[in-house]
């Protein structure tokens, strides 16, 4: 016998017989032709064959991504991953101090605030009104030092008027957040 018998090879290449049977069927061993395994041959070829997360994997490393045999797709692949599971990492850490918010919650709430605003605006006038109406009438009595008096429902009546029209104003805003 020139070579290593299946076994032999195993122990020697640190794989299963199994493996080294799957090698010899898919030709990454050298055979010689009473059957034995060409030891220095063979550990050439396989390492020329095989892809280079699976050489890893056959020496204890890492269980990762499987890439083509081509090791600079893979170490472009892998370094891809690395950098996504990185910045997965960072939003995550983000969110958890606060700095990171979810948009739809966001845009909720910027439209909540921008309701409960036109709400209190569209109030204002009915609240102020006769309060306006009345030191109005107050200062005009004072500079003309005759009677005057305005009408609280004509002033809630002009208040309204401008009031929505500074709120029709303000519907062509569109708030962005991206």
């Amino acid at each position: 016998m020139k070579g290593m018998s299946e076994r032999a090879y195993s122990a020697h290449s640190g794989l299963s017989r199994g493996a080294i049977q799957k090698a010899r069927k898919a030709g990454r061993l050298v055979v010689y032709s009473d059957g034995s395994i060409n030891a220095a041959a063979s550990d050439v070829r396989r390492t020329e064959m095989t892809d280079p997360d699976q050489q890893r994997r056959s020496v204890g490393g890492d269980t990762g991504f499987s890439g083509p045999a081509d090791s600079s797709s893979y170490l472009k692949a892998r370094t891809a991953l690395t950098v996504y599971q990185a910045q997965e990492r960072q939003l995550a850490i983000q969110k958890k101090k606060g700095t990171l918010v979810d948009r739809a919650r966001a845009e909720t709430l910027v439209f909540r605030l921008a309701r409960q605003e036109r709400d209190v605006w569209v109030t204002w006038p009915t609240r102020v009104a006769a309060l306006m109406a009345a030191q109005l009438s107050a200062e005009m009595e004072n500079a003309s030092g005759e009677a005057v008096t305005i009408e609280t429902a004509v002033l809630q009546r002009v208040l309204e008027a401008h009031v929505r029209d500074q709120l029709d104003a303000l519907t062509d805003l569109r708030v962005s957040i991206g």
